[in-house]
């Protein structure tokens, strides 16, 4: 978020702009520097090879389908931890069948590590194992947000706990290949109007948060959306 200083003039003025603007280069830097194992610098805003432009960037499966299902989840989101908990061998279920047009957004509002891990499960979906990377970060989810356990090196023998061999996955993750990938998720997200995770949107209509944690509520919600 910019601040801003309309009407200001002055040396004193100046300064404390080049002050701000300073720290925040700090903090920016600082932020990639924990993000990042290895000091690269991002090289690319490059796209996963399975997103979907038209729906802000999310990670899509099954575009032909007849039932659309966005899913907006951070993370480190505890409840979107809890949500996946319960629901998530249904939701692999039904787009493994083909019954769903799953549309997946990686939020990245808590913080620097919901960024990282975000885009991990984008370099784990150009290896065909997104679904496998999701419920493996929500699995390990950390005690306390941002607390710095997301390394390349962890993110990157997480991956190969998945069966991810592929080299490509591990410079993915060094390079930082999907950083500023995210930050499209973020935006496409805040102009749809989410402001809470998890949301999920079958056909465009949330669906009540009140069924997230009840499976049957839940799966009757796709059911009446013609999901069978």
């Amino acid at each position: 978020m910019a601040a801003s200083n309309k009407g200001s003039s002055g040396k004193g003025d100046k300064t404390t702009r080049n002050l701000v603007v300073g720290m925040i280069l700090l903090v920016v830097v600082a932020g990639a520097g924990a993000a990042l194992a290895s000091n690269h610098a991002v090289k690319s805003a490059s796209k996963p090879s399975a997103v979907e432009a038209s729906d802000g960037d999310g990670i899509g499966f099954n575009p032909n389908a007849p039932v659309k299902v966005d899913f907006y989840e951070d993370f480190q989101c505890p409840h979107c931890r809890d949500f996946e908990a319960v629901n998530n061998g249904y939701i692999t279920k039904v787009i493994t069948d083909g019954k769903i047009h799953a549309v997946f957004h990686p939020m990245s509002f808590i913080g620097n590590e919901s960024v990282v891990m975000a885009a991990a499960s984008a370099c784990a979906s150009d290896q065909g194992k997104f679904l496998q990377m999701r419920a493996a970060l929500f699995a390990n989810q950390a005690a306390n947000e941002n607390s710095g356990i997301w390394s390349n090196a962890k993110l990157i023998v997480l991956g190969h706990s998945l069966g991810i061999a592929s080299t490509k996955y591990d410079e993915c993750i060094n390079n930082g290949q999907y950083l500023n990938w995210t930050k499209n998720v973020e935006d496409y997200a805040g102009k749809a109007n989410i402001n809470s995770t998890p949301t999920v949107l079958i056909n465009g209509k949330p669906i009540a948060q009140n069924t997230y944690l009840n499976a049957t509520a839940f799966q009757a919600a796709f059911a009446a959306a013609g999901v069978k």
